[in-house]
């Protein structure tokens, strides 16, 4: 079975839904050494296997595959005030927006008994940890189990659940902080106290993530005694990752300068570029994970469309000045070698 401590070069590659991840991503990544991610959220169990067959064409290295795991989901009624206010966004790019969906579960079942019957090396999960018999079902199956955490009691229940590592996600991340509550605000210990803390407390191995993005970041996680460094945001413009056009150029223009953590796009907590979407309705976004998401879907596929990064969910690190366009392979290997260099 795969362990972390096995990776040629100890980095992991964020998973990165709703775009920007990619086959292409997670194959470079691992044949450059590290872990390559595959995001499951917001696909189709079909469209998943697929993208595991073109990793496995790609490439023999292990990879993961990231799950969101589902929350209750609140009454539709938390976000008919919200749905009321994007109705003048819906008109402006001429959408429809949908009827919210409580029974939205992100294909959970499907998606699990698909990496039970078909396993892959490693399967981590974000928004909670999964059940024990889940956890338990998938490592029968041949494949580590990997649980992103935010605080100290997120990594004892985790390793309660049966994870074999976590990740130990800092408030610096871009994206979706895997905050177990929905309804918590994050805890906004950095990741250079977090990471020590949960390493106080536990034996598992730690991939430590949330704003790294240079070779000094990651020795120094590493040195505080993470196993590996998760990074995302630094492969957003990699030509292997499927960032929008827009997101891409967004990530190098003066006028996004700033991150900020919203509820905006998808009723979750989440980091990202600060554009006017964010700045018109983060006030108003009700804490209604996945019914802020489905009702913003449209909106932002339509800004997609016309190249408009105002209307994108711009999700990125404190560190989003950093990134850069070259390969994923090439990027793996020089962050590595800058790292190795200040251990």
């Amino acid at each position: 079975m795969f362990d972390l401590s096995q990776l040629r070069v100890p980095l992991v590659q964020a998973p990165m839904a709703g775009g920007p991840g990619s086959v292409g991503l997670a194959v470079a990544v691992s044949r450059a050494g590290g872990l390559g991610t595959l995001a499951a959220g917001y696909k189709t169990p079909a469209r998943l296997a697929e993208e595991i067959a073109g990793v496995r064409a790609g490439t023999g290295a292990p990879f993961g595959v990231n799950v969101f795991v589902p929350q209750d989901v609140p009454h539709p009624d938390t976000v008919a005030s919200y749905r009321a206010e994007l109705a003048a966004e819906a008109a402006r790019r001429s959408v429809t927006l949908p009827e919210p969906d409580r029974g939205d579960t992100d294909f959970w079942d499907e998606k699990i008994a698909l990496l039970t019957e078909d396993p892959v090396p490693v399967v981590s999960f974000t928004f909670g940890a999964p059940p024990a018999e889940v956890a338990g079902a998938l490592r029968r199956a041949g494949s580590r189990v990997v649980v992103t955490v935010t605080t100290v009691a997120e990594a004892a229940q985790a390793e309660a659940r049966g994870a074999d590592a976590l990740c130990v996600q800092g408030p610096e991340a871009g994206g979706h902080r895997g905050t177990f509550d929905p309804y918590a605000e994050p805890d906004p210990m950095p990741l250079a106290e977090l990471l020590p803390a949960v390493a106080a407390r536990t034996r598992l191995p730690l991939i430590a993530a949330g704003g790294l993005a240079t070779g000094a970041d990651i020795a120094a996680a590493l040195t505080a005694g993470a196993t590996a460094a998760q990074l995302g945001t630094a492969y957003l413009r990699t030509p292997e990752a499927g960032t929008h056009p827009a997101y891409r150029e967004a990530l190098t223009r003066p006028e996004f300068a700033a991150t900020v953590v919203t509820r905006a796009f998808s009723g979750r907590c989440a980091r990202g570029l600060r554009n006017r979407f964010i700045e018109d309705h983060d006030a108003s976004a009700p804490a209604a994970y996945p019914l802020v998401n489905q009702l913003t879907k449209p909106l932002r596929a339509a800004a997609a469309a016309a190249g408009d990064p105002h209307g994108l969910s711009l999700w990125a690190g404190v560190h989003h000045r950093g990134t850069r366009a070259v390969p994923a392979g090439e990027l793996t290997a020089e962050l590595w070698a800058e790292a190795s260099a200040a251990l």
